[in-house]
């Protein structure tokens, strides 16, 4: 588990995000309250969201490496379930309590835990494969 696996579970984590989002892109923006334009596509969109998600990407990424190195993580079926304990009971709640204080639907916690759930079970079978 190298940083080549980092950058590739990273990767592979940001292409899922993409395709997630792209699925439940009318869902996400209803829920999030995002203002959107008579095109359906968000007003004030910019590339820091995309830059900054391909940033956090790495960082996940990367302490996964580092947790699953010191738990002797280092089969896929490993990976497979450490990554949805950290999707699920890691990251999911984080973001339940950010919408809850922010007076955000549940809707929107589904498709944001969701994501975490997919792409950390995704990022730690690569890491436990490369």
């Amino acid at each position: 588990m190298g940083y080549l696996a980092v950058v590739v579970a990273a990767a592979v984590g940001y292409i899922f995000g993409a395709v997630w989002y792209m699925t439940l892109s009318k869902p996400w923006i209803e829920a999030s309250g995002i203002e959107v334009g008579a095109d359906g596509k968000p007003v004030n969109s910019s590339m820091l969201p995309f830059i900054l998600s391909a940033i956090a990407m790495l960082a996940v990424a990367g302490m996964m490496r580092h947790i699953f190195a010191m738990a002797n993580i280092d089969t896929a079926l490993k990976g497979l379930m450490s990554g949805a304990g950290i999707g699920l009971f890691f990251i999911s709640p984080w973001i339940m309590i950010n919408n809850a204080y922010g007076g955000r639907p549940f809707k929107l916690t589904i498709i944001d835990g969701g994501y975490a759930f997919f792409g950390c079970i995704l990022m730690g079978l690569v890491l436990t494969l490369m």
